[in-house]
């Protein structure tokens, strides 16, 4: 996955968008201040509106909740977080993503590859 062609939030989630659907994931930075994953929850209902918390991930230093980036239809889990929630630690813009959803609302407010290292640095 090319990190430059992501959107990101700056809750340090990113977005890879696919014309009307996304995967979501958390980013590098955000996997090193969490440390080791260790559980990660994703909530039961589908739809969620922008800033709605959507699961929660714990790892050995923290619990820290998920953010939708977008209003957004979730339409897969990554399943192999279940037994393997390293993988987002291991992986975290590849086989480590979290959700593939249906964008419901605009990215517009996102930040692009540029804005997110300001961020980060």
């Amino acid at each position: 996955m090319h990190f430059e062609t992501l959107l990101f939030t700056q809750d340090h989630e990113w977005l890879k968008v696919d014309g009307e659907n996304g995967t979501i994931g958390i980013t590098q930075f955000a996997q090193e201040e969490l440390g080791d994953i260790v559980y990660i929850n994703i909530f039961d209902q589908k739809e969620f509106k922008k800033g709605d918390i959507f699961g929660n991930i714990d790892s050995v230093k923290t619990f820290s909740d998920l953010y939708a980036p977008v209003d957004m239809e979730i339409t897969n889990v990554n399943s192999e977080l279940e037994t393997s929630p390293e993988l987002i630690n291991k992986e975290p813009y590849g086989k480590g993503w979290i959700i593939e959803i249906k964008i419901l609302g605009d990215t517009e407010d996102m930040l692009d590859h540029k804005a997110y290292k300001d961020l980060i640095s």
